[in-house]
């Protein structure tokens, strides 16, 4: 399933590359993967990285939160009790940016429901979304503004006052010429805002090789604040400022108390969370943070 390189070639690109973490997918495949240290940005990425014609196999799962509207266990009952509060959370930060004319562009937006909340608030939305049964989902409700990755290419150029990635850009390859495209779409005084996960959090460094939002191979690039700066800034954009997800540090450690089949569970998962976002009051290093990146 993954892309096939000769012994050779892998012992040259590993040579000078530092290993971060061995990380196990525990979601389809079972398989492990490595996490090494990006030299030039200075976040991590999971490697060997599957090519983009087998990436879709490691999504087939009924477990794939995004891609269902489901509520068949108490994974799924929590994902979507804390989806709606932060459904009302964007619908405030988008409009904290809106001007009379807002079109709203939502990649990798799932089963649409941050599309129709802003589609009922008077905006003009469009949303990328690759999985076509998540699609069909959103499509239903957003009177069909949904797409397929081709569309990106199809939007003229300064297009859309806000685009938001919410916990998108992790899976995204060629990462660099994904903002770039990102850039081109935005008017000038336009919008970008990204959530992601933060392996700096001290949730990730407490679960380590079982934090679930490393979610290898799926999430090929893994940030610091510092890292996502450094990046944005070599498009000519800046993060303005971040925003917590304080409901992240418990999920995510719900889930890495699952695959540490752990048998203090969920009061464990609250602790840590709890934990977590105690710390990140005087660190900032939340479990998942908000970037309100700017257009220069």
């Amino acid at each position: 399933m993954l892309i096939l390189i000769s012994k050779e070639q892998e012992f040259v690109f590993m040579k000078n590359k530092k290993i971060y973490l061995k990380v196990k997918d525990y979601s389809v495949s079972g398989e492990e993967f490595q996490i090494i240290e990006n030299e030039t940005y200075g976040f991590l990425e999971t490697y060997p990285q599957p090519n983009e014609e087998r990436l879709p196999e490691y999504y087939k799962t009924e477990d794939y939160i995004s891609h269902t509207d489901s509520k068949r266990n108490l994974f799924e009952k929590v994902y979507h009790l804390v989806r709606d509060i932060s459904l009302k959370r964007k619908l405030k930060l988008i409009n904290s940016f809106s001007s009379n004319k807002k079109h709203l562009l939502d990649i990798g937006c799932g089963t649409g429901d941050f599309l129709q909340v802003a589609q009922q608030n008077n905006w003009t939305v469009y949303g990328i979304e690759p999985n076509r049964h998540a699609r069909d989902i959103a499509n239903k409700k957003t009177n069909h503004a949904v797409f397929e990755i081709e569309q990106l290419s199809k939007f003229e150029p300064n297009s859309f006052d806000v685009i938001t990635l919410w916990h998108v850009l992790e899976h995204l390859p060629n990462l660099e010429n994904q903002l770039s495209i990102f850039k081109q779409l935005l008017k000038p005084n336009g919008t970008l805002i990204i959530a992601v996960p933060n392996y700096k959090s001290y949730d990730a460094l407490y679960y380590k090789s079982f934090w679930a939002a490393f979610d290898v191979p799926r999430h090929l690039w893994h940030f610091s604040q510092e890292s996502l700066s450094r990046i944005i800034s070599s498009k000519k954009m800046k993060v303005k400022k971040t925003l917590p997800m304080i409901f992240d540090a418990y999920y995510v450690s719900m889930l890495s108390e699952k695959y540490k089949k752990s048998s203090l569970g969920i009061i464990n998962a609250f602790r840590v969370g709890w934990l977590s976002n105690l710390k990140a009051k005087r660190s900032g290093e939340y479990s998942s943070l908000i970037y309100v990146i700017k257009n220069s």
